[in-house]
């Protein structure tokens, strides 16, 4: 008898395969039991994964899916029959394992493969290549040889057929419908026997010398036996053996064979794995850019890239098909599921992008932030995920610029990104309106009853809720927290100065429901394929500024620890990034390593003292040519925005946006009095340009930051006194002389503190264009006084935002 099997010496501790089961058949109990105890024996983990009799097909293939996509999983066995009381689809279900985890070599892609030859970028089915291994050990040379495969089965006569084929050998396959099968085993050299018929085959067929390999098992009546039944194969044993030069017994032939192929087929899988397999990198592909020049506008440039489907974006960068739900083939939103399965998974590095005081022109930290994602994804080769902000209707319609970055550094596609995404803004503004409904419902209500059940009469909303739910939304930690802060939302008062809040209104529960596919990061990507959440658009003069702490959180679990998440802080450093520190950090428990500021020289010339600019504008020829003085003054600035980043104790990056009108003196300038106002490193970039590449300088100096030590800072302590707070930020950040609070802030003061609203954080609601409270002074006001005209508090959000000079925030309406 031919040998009954292979043993491997070696342990492969770290490889699993996954047997997965329907039903709970004994024959397939039997099999399943050899199979876990051989990977045993040879150091594999095995899972067995049974599903009951009840299991429907989808629910299948839903588990068959959760394990290819589990990188711990090496090997997927589907265990044969299906023992289900529903319909099942086998071939639909066999085909549903990924092809690099298909051990049986059983989906229709391994066995094209085959067919074609392809031996070595496939999986062989375990039986046929258990019997050419055995065939091998005889010492037999099948090349030449006159070989009869009996039976025509995808599990064993085809895929016999093929190997026998490709070894060289000339091949008659045989079955049922055969005629003068006698005549056809007698010509054999080689005989493979597959066809499920007890003792089929008599020895007097057989050639003199020849081998069989006897693949069948069939029970037979044996009152000998205690369970009065024998296993026997598909060959006459007592005959054949007399005239065959090798068989194979059954049982203890072919069986023991096939389960060793199982596991070599396992640790084949696992290699193949290690090879592209890097730890903690994510297998992903990058576009290569080739930029021409001179440039097209924006859109010329997102239409010229195709980008890569969701789902492979989504398979690239570690996420399961059950936690992304697909907005067409380019956009999708990621369940918070994500979140709680990757909980165990260190964060990566966290990188907060902010700027000088914006002016009309632009500095371009959004293209900023994604320049730099791309630069340490596609160049530097480190898992890298940009979150940025959804654009408003302003930047949709081209009011402040482009929508999501700009040049080779954008989101794409741009259309998709820039209107409707995934409807976030229209479910805020859903909640919205039915928050303004109920009200002026409850109004009516309250107006037409007597004086005796009249019980809140209310008479005005209280600001802009939705400018509250859209920042509710950007700092909610889970579905429930967001459900909470809707239900403590203050959104109107009584005669009698009482809030309301939705609770008291009955419909919280209906703006969570509104509001909870809102809650999911959109997933999208840049032109280079780099991975970009898209999510809330809080605006940083009257709220946090700062896209969804969710979409930080998730991304940095993603990324895995040596990997970087740049997000971006909206506005100047003295507002969105203040605000990223002492409001979205509180919330989120999330600590940034380094602080990106983007400056540009025509910007740092406006802030010096250059001519007004309005928005849409040409670049007057001012900023265009070289002005070393004015750009000098303009620095000033800079070093002011440098102290701001710098007082929450992490180091500074400054990072110039270029622009084909700045000269290298321009650029050197800025370097120079970065470095003196205390930056770490200062890097010109051209990523509007180029992409990636021209900001792989800065993510260089991003990632020499990050290594060094740091404690982040809070400005200030949440138990001091509100109008202390206030205090703080004005001069620490702005660098008021000092702060008055006008008779109705006053009032707000003691109100909230005795109703114990004085610990929150303060969301100071100030024009973003300058850093005082008006909008035309540039540079570095000093000496000015901050008026605060009012208080109000964002109960859901978690904040007080005084109102700072004129800034509206969605003026009081009063019903």
């Amino acid at each position: 008898s031919i040998s009954r099997g292979l043993r491997f010496k070696v342990n492969y501790t770290g490889l699993c395969v996954c047997v997965f089961q329907v039903g709970d058949r004994d024959d397939s109990n039997l099999y399943i039991s050899m199979k876990l105890k051989a990977a045993a024996e040879i150091g594999i983990n095995a899972n067995h994964v049974r599903l009951p009799k009840t299991a429907t097909e989808d629910e299948v293939l839903r588990r068959i899916v959760e394990v290819n996509e589990n990188p711990e999983v090496h090997g997927l066995i589907v265990q044969l029959p299906l023992d289900s009381i529903n319909p099942m689809d086998t071939e639909k279900v066999t085909n549903a394992v990924a092809p690099e985890k298909d051990v049986d070599g059983l989906t229709s892609i391994n066995a094209g493969k085959l067919s074609r030859g392809d031996l070595q970028d496939c999986f062989i089915p375990c039986t046929p290549k258990g019997c050419m291994k055995l065939i091998s050990q005889t010492g037999t040379s099948v090349a030449g040889k006159n070989a009869v495969v009996i039976g025509r089965s995808k599990i064993v006569g085809a895929p016999m057929h093929d190997l026998l084929l490709w070894s060289h050998a000339t091949v008659t396959t045989c079955h049922s419908k055969t005629t003068d099968l006698a005549a056809q085993v007698g010509r054999a050299d080689i005989l493979v026997v597959g066809a499920g018929k007890a003792e089929m085959v008599k020895g007097e067929w057989l050639k003199e010398g020849a081998v069989v390999i006897d693949c069948g098992i069939n029970h037979i009546p044996d009152n000998s036996k205690d369970n009065g039944m024998r296993v026997v194969g598909d060959v006459h044993y007592p005959s054949a053996k007399e005239k065959a030069g090798f068989i194979t017994p059954v049982p203890g032939g072919v069986g023991p064979m096939t389960v060793a192929m199982l596991m070599e087929n396992t640790v084949q899988s696992a290699k193949r794995f290690l090879k592209t397999y890097q730890p903690g990198k994510w297998n992903i592909s990058y576009t290569k850019l080739k930029p021409q020049k001179p440039q097209p506008s924006d859109t010329a440039i997102a239409h010229s890239f195709t980008p890569k489907t969701i789902g492979r974006l989504a398979r690239e960068v570690g996420l399961f098909s059950e936690e992304v739900e697909h907005y067409g083939t380019t956009r999708a939103k990621v369940r918070l599921e994500a979140l709680n399965r990757l909980k165990t998974q260190p964060d990566g590095k966290y990188l907060v992008v902010t700027g000088i005081t914006p002016t009309p022109l632009g500095e371009g930290t959004t293209t900023t932030t994604l320049g730099l994602a791309q630069a340490l994804g596609a160049h530097l080769h480190v898992n890298s995920f940009a979150c940025v902000r959804q654009p408003s209707q302003g930047s949709n319609f081209g009011v402040k610029g482009g929508a999501v970055g700009g040049g080779y550094s954008q989101v794409i596609p741009m259309e998709e990104v820039s209107l409707h995404l995934t409807s976030d803004t229209q479910a805020v503004m859903a909640a919205s309106s039915l928050v303004v409904d109920t009200i002026n419902a409850r109004v009516l209500s309250e107006s037409t009853q007597s004086d005796k059940v009249i019980k809140n009469n209310i008479i005005f909303l209280s600001g802009s809720v939705a400018s509250e739910m859209m920042a509710v939304l950007a700092l909610s930690t889970s579905l429930g927290d967001m459900t909470r802060r809707l239900a403590r939302m203050v959104v109107a008062y009584s005669r009698k100065g009482k809030p309301v809040t939705t609770e008291d209104l009955g419909i919280s529960g209906v703006l969570a429901t509104l509001m909870r596919d809102a809650v999911k990061p959109s997933l999208m990507q840049t032109m280079e394929g780099t991975p970009v959440f898209v999510h809330t658009c809080p605006l940083s003069d009257i709220a946090q500024g700062n896209s969804s702490i969710l979409a930080d959180q998730i991304a940095l679990k993603l990324v895995g620890p040596e990997g970087f998440v740049v997000t971006e802080a909206e506005g100047g450093a003295e507002l969105g990034m203040e605000k990223f520190f002492d409001i979205k950090c509180r919330s989120s428990g999330l600590h940034p390593d380094v602080v990106v500021m983007v400056a540009t020289v025509h910007g740092l010339k406006i802030h010096g003292g250059g001519p007004a600019v309005t928005a849409g504008s040409a670049m007057p020829k001012e900023y265009s040519a070289e002005n070393l003085t004015l750009l000098e003054n303009g620095c000033s600035h800079l070093k002011r925005q440098l102290e701001n980043a710098r007082a929450f104790g992490l180091p500074v990056i400054v990072a110039i946006n270029t622009f084909s009108t700045d000269t290298d003196a321009e650029l050197g300038l800025v370097c120079e009095q970065a470095k003196l106002a205390g930056a770490l490193e200062a890097v010109p970039c051209s990523h509007w340009a180029e992409g990636g590449a021209g900001a792989v300088a800065l993510g260089q100096a991003v990632q020499r930051a990050a290594e060094i030590p740091h404690q982040m800072n809070f400005l200030y302590d949440l138990e001091m006194p509100i109008d202390d707070k206030i205090r703080a930020i004005a001069k620490s950040m702005y660098g008021a002389g000092d702060v008055e609070l006008l008779p109705q802030a006053q009032q707000k003061v003691a109100l909230f503190s005795k109703q114990g609203l004085g610990n929150l954080p303060i969301c100071m609601a100030k024009t973003h264009l300058s850093l005082s409270h008006d909008p035309e002074r540039k540079g570095v006001p000093t000496g000015f006084t901050l008026p605060i005209r009012d208080i109000h508090a964002n109960l859901g959000a978690g904040f007080l935002y005084p109102l700072v000079g004129t800034v509206s925030t969605g003026a009081v309406t009063h019903l």
